[in-house]
């Protein structure tokens, strides 16, 4: 089936057709229908299986049809889309604005980090389709500035990302504004016990939805692990770049300090990179997405709170520099590259004291990664054409005691208090 075939607006398949989105990806083809029919939706879709897709097209179709009728006010809000990170309403906000780019309608991406005032100003003229996180939109509406009593639509994305960065209360506050008659879509990428219940809490005999289920990981990534000590891991990185000087290179570190770290390591192998992480401000990060999306900067490295943030055409290469302590968090990072129809990689490197990990990761995605293979020759040559690393090993222990230095003075700080 081709979009050309739905009963949706000429505009809207025009736009898709200059997006080159010419057939439905599973979810979409699974999740559209029932939308379009006014059901609710719970779906349990992979990274990367084109679930944004699945809500933008129909919930523009249904904002469409009734666009006349609804607009009988100046602050109406029509849809809401939650997202958990800034980085995501940013992009799926602009997804919006992309496919219903020939329609009359107005969408708002809205978060903190940022001054409201602004945001409050675009509300009072009427949103019909406001991208949001819980918590920023849970504090305009606890001080009055915004009404949820127009909504018609209401979508949790990522829900189970929403749940693990502790939105639940927000969630569930924001709940009791909106009107019980409104049409609900609940997309998450994993399913448990906590998320069942949030779900069944908002939905009414939805639509269930699931795709590969039991291969979490999308087809699409070829995926594979290579046995690297913590110490030489900064050295394989650094050739697998210069090697590969074309590509776009996403590289996934535990925590902002080492993504720090391994930046610096990097620049000093004369690798230009950039860091995205909690820590930088939301103009610096707005700047490092752009650079990383246009392609002017190759080498992100990220941490897990951006894991599903970035939303990014064509990544090439996905590194998990460290291995991640939350399981889940492997499918969505290499869910970063092999988006939609295309095909892309992910390498990560294990050191001893992380196969453990290794063996929760593989247990979680029910198969074993396939190995990439060094060999003691490859390896020690690795380390010896690589930059000079006597001044790293420094480095890093000074970088270690500054860390805990500091971690001291905030406890003795505290303690004072």
């Amino acid at each position: 089936m081709k979009f050309e075939d739905y009963h949706i607006s000429r505009k809207i398949k025009d736009s898709l057709a200059e997006l080159d989105f010419r057939r439905p990806t599973d979810i979409q083809y699974k999740a559209i229908s029932p939308i379009l029919k006014g059901d609710d939706v719970l779906a349990i879709a992979q990274t990367g299986t084109g679930k944004t897709g699945a809500f933008v097209i129909p919930t523009l179709e249904l904002l469409t049809r009734n666009h006349a009728q609804t607009r009988n006010n100046d602050t109406f809000i029509h849809t809401i889309v939650m997202e958990p990170t800034r980085e995501l309403v940013i992009q799926v906000a602009e997804v919006y604005r992309s496919i219903g780019k020939y329609l009359d309608l107005t969408v708002l991406g809205l978060f903190g980090g940022v001054e409201q005032d602004p945001q409050i100003a675009r509300l009072k003229h009427g949103v019909d389709v406001l991208v949001c996180t819980p918590g920023r939109l849970f504090d305009l509406v606890s001080q009055g500035y915004v009404n949820l009593r127009t909504i018609k639509i209401l979508v949790l994305d990522e829900a189970d990302q929403m749940l693990a960065l502790g939105f639940i209360n927000d969630i569930r506050q924001l709940i009791k504004y909106l009107p019980r008659g409104r049409q609900t879509l609940f997309f998450s990428a994993t399913i448990n016990t906590e998320i069942k219940e949030l779900a069944y809490s908002l939905v009414s005999k939805p639509v269930k939805i699931e795709i590969s289920p039991k291969d979490p990981v999308s087809k699409h990534v070829n995926h594979y692990v290579s046995y690297i000590e913590m110490d030489d891991k900064r050295f394989f990185l650094e050739r697998i770049i210069k090697e590969n000087p074309e590509d776009k290179i996403l590289v996934f570190v535990r925590t902002k300090v080492r993504a720090e770290r391994v930046k610096k390591a990097m620049e000093r192998a004369d690798i230009t990179c950039e860091t995205i992480h909690g820590d930088k401000s939301q103009q610096e990060r707005n700047k490092v997405m752009q650079n990383f999306r246009s392609g002017t900067l190759k080498i992100l490295i990220a941490t897990d709170v951006s894991a599903r943030g970035i939303d990014i055409p064509d990544i090439d290469l996905v590194i998990n520099y460290d291995l991640p302590e939350q399981t889940e968090n492997y499918v969505h990072r290499v869910g970063r590259t092999g988006r939609g129809d295309k095909y892309g990689k992910s390498i990560s490197f294990c050191s001893k004291e992380e196969r453990p990990l290794l063996s929760e990761i593989e247990t979680y995605i029910t198969k074993p990664i396939n190995e990439l293979t060094i060999d003691k020759g490859t390896y020690k040559e690795t380390i010896k054409m690589t930059s000079d690393h006597t001044q790293e090993n420094i480095q890093s222990m000074l970088d270690e005691l500054e860390q805990i230095d500091e971690t001291t003075r905030k406890k003795v700080k505290s303690k004072k208090k």
